[in-house]
């Protein structure tokens, strides 16, 4: 246990906390400065399990090129550092006190501070727009030294690194449903950068943009328009018209329209959108395969079934193809390309689509993300459609559970699943008495 550092160390000196700190200080006192240099930086990280490849990788910016095992193992052996497990590591809240005093005496602080940053702002970058259970497993132990550099460390970050660990913060959680708990980091971002960067900047309209894609997905339709109205009007303005970033902006803010039902203020943006990112980025590329599956989608709310059948045809081909067979784009595509086969009463063809999609979506995101709501709600909807009652009901139970549980109550998506699981329940129970008073016809 981490209080046994302390134990330890109460018995090198007596007087309770300043038995403490004075046994402290001679441990101090005794370590060669390559060792101290290593206890300063390992007081940078947050109070929670550390990944020795983190301190490797601030190490390494901050040009500690001593013998970091070696050096650790001495940390250990004087009760300043705690193994938890192979390669994980964890400083005790007193001792981390103690020894970030000791770092402000070094002349080396600030190139540790920034060199700490560095390194999470680096592991915040690979954290994917859409992680999978692998990836949240690999992130996890390093957000909460993440979100000690977008907090207690931000001054030491550069300009350009400023909205990278809000990005990563915002996308780990966005990625897993949590959308709660991503919204303060995309609140934050957009204060920090205005702050240090002013009201037009790139990396402000990056914060605004990513603001108001979680203001979308907890169905805050109103709050989300301004700021993707702003953010492309500020991309526009710092980029030119022609730029992936701009196509982006106008990408986002017809998906908000077409979720608000504005088709024909959807259709204008989706068409341009998919037409800049084809003239910059070739006919084959994620964003392409993106933009025409969202025009795809919004002909398929227009009822012009044939026309969203071929593109979403083509988004699904070329989904596959560049980001192979198991990707969460290929899950929605089969999704989408499913609930269009529904509307036309290709149930058939719908099914294993839709069976396909869930078990993707499961496989990818654990059980309880709100995409399987998602899909458990729009194959519950076919099994309806069928008169197949009895396998509809779980599911709408379990799509019902899942979306109150992370999305709220008074989510849209919530209320759809509340809603169609009572027309369930109304259709069996009249589907129920029509039999009963068919039954007693047939008997009179």
């Amino acid at each position: 246990m981490l209080a046994d550092i302390l134990a330890q160390l109460q018995k090198q000196a007596t007087g309770g906390e300043s038995g403490v700190a004075a046994a402290f200080e001679l441990n101090w006192q005794s370590l060669e400065p390559e060792a101290q240099k290593l206890a300063s930086l390992l007081s940078l990280f947050a109070l929670a399990p550390i990944p020795w490849s983190l301190v490797e990788s601030a190490a390494s910016v901050s040009d500690l090129e001593f013998d970091l095992k070696a050096n650790r193992t001495v940390l250990v052996e004087r009760y300043l550092l705690q193994e938890l497990a192979e390669d994980t590591y964890q400083v005790h809240e007193r001792i981390r006190e103690l020894l970030q005093q000791k770092l402000e005496e070094l002349a080396q602080a600030d190139e540790l501070k920034r060199g700490y940053c560095q390194a999470m702002v680096a592991v915040a970058k690979d954290i994917p727009q859409t992680p999978t259970l692998i990836e949240f497993a690999e992130a996890t132990l390093a957000i909460p030294h993440i979100e000690e550099t977008a907090t207690v460390y931000q001054p030491w970050l550069s300009d350009d690194d400023l909205i990278s660990p809000f990005l990563g913060l915002s996308r780990f959680y966005k990625g897993q449903g949590a959308y709660e708990q991503a919204l303060p980091w995309g609140e934050e971002s957009l204060s920090a950068t205005r702050e240090r960067l002013g009201e037009s900047h790139l990396n402000v309209a990056s914060s605004l943009n990513n603001l108001a894609e979680l203001f979308y997905l907890q169905g805050r339709y109103n709050d989300a328009e301004p700021l993707l109205i702003q953010a492309l009007s500020m991309r526009k303005h710092l980029l030119g018209n022609e730029h992936p970033d701009v196509a982006e902006s106008l990408n986002n803010l017809a998906v908000l329209y077409k979720l608000q039902g504005r088709y024909s203020d959807a259709k204008p943006l989706h068409i341009e959108a998919l037409s800049m990112r084809k003239r910059l980025l070739g006919d084959e590329h994620p964003d392409v395969a993106n933009s025409l599956n969202n025009l795809a989608v919004l002909y398929y709310s227009q009822g012009r079934y044939s026309d969203a059948e071929l593109l979403y045809a083509e988004a699904l081909s070329m989904t596959k193809c560049l980001l192979g067979d198991e990707h969460l784009d290929v899950a929605q595509s089969l999704n989408n390309l499913a609930a269009l086969y529904k509307s036309q009463g290709r149930y058939s063809e719908a099914e294993p689509l839709y069976i396909e999609a869930l078990s993707m979506r499961k496989r990818l995101l654990g059980d309880e993300h709100p995409d399987i709501a998602n899909s458990l709600n729009n194959l519950a909807v076919l099994y309806n459609l069928q008169g197949r009652y009895s396998e509809a009901e779980p599911l709408y139970i379990e799509a019902l559970e899942i979306a109150e549980q992370r999305l709220g109550a008074n989510h849209p998506n919530t209320i759809t699943c509340r809603e169609n699981l009572e027309d369930l329940r109304r259709d069996r129970q009249s589907w129920f008495r029509r039999m009963v008073a068919f039954v007693s016809r047939w008997f009179q």
